[in-house]
């Protein structure tokens, strides 16, 4: 395996390190990030009160690891030239920082800031790296296309949990 396959199978494995942390700490901050978002935002009083479900986080965090597994494997197997790749792997990289700010903007820890701090952004920027001496990006027209087709993949994630849980996606009663 080559150094472009190696940045490929790891996004899969920095994926797994940040949902890993995501899978044992969603639900018991969910309800705290959630109420802190603005009332402008069109959220369900019910989903503000309670937060979500550990069954829901775990499952909506296996839907996207379908796509990210996907996503790692085109990449291994293209050598890093996959669009869909290089796609989630910008997206990646942003999303962590994206985990970072949710923290600032809540005033505390939020799911995966740790690992976002530890593993996500370190791993971005050496995949980055590790693509450039190969003359590839995750930034060029199709990485970019392909990471704006990846944006809804959370909500829906979370929208196809709820769809198969219902009532089970909110946390406990107070």
């Amino acid at each position: 395996m080559d150094d472009v396959q190696k940045a490929a199978a790891g996004l899969f494995a920095a994926w797994c390190v940040n949902d890993l942390e995501e899978w044992f700490t969603l639900s018991s901050t969910s309800r705290l990030a959630v109420d802190r978002i603005p009332g402008w935002v069109p959220i369900p009083d019910e989903l503000r009160r309670r937060g979500l479900s550990d069954a829901h986080g775990r499952l909506a965090i296996a839907l996207v690891g379908v796509a990210f597994a996907a996503a790692s494997t085109a990449g291994v197997v293209t050598r890093g030239r996959s669009p869909l790749f290089r796609g989630a792997l910008l997206g990646f990289g942003l999303h962590g920082y994206g985990h970072l700010a949710s923290s600032v903007a809540t005033r505390g820890y939020t799911s995966g800031a740790v690992t976002a701090a530890t593993t996500v952004i370190p791993y971005w920027h050496w995949a980055r790296k590790v693509l450039a001496t190969h003359d590839l990006c995750d930034h060029d027209r199709s990485a970019l296309t392909s990471a704006l087709a990846l944006l809804p993949l959370v909500p829906a994630a979370h929208l196809a949990a709820y769809a198969i849980l219902r009532d089970r996606s909110l946390g406990p009663e107070e």
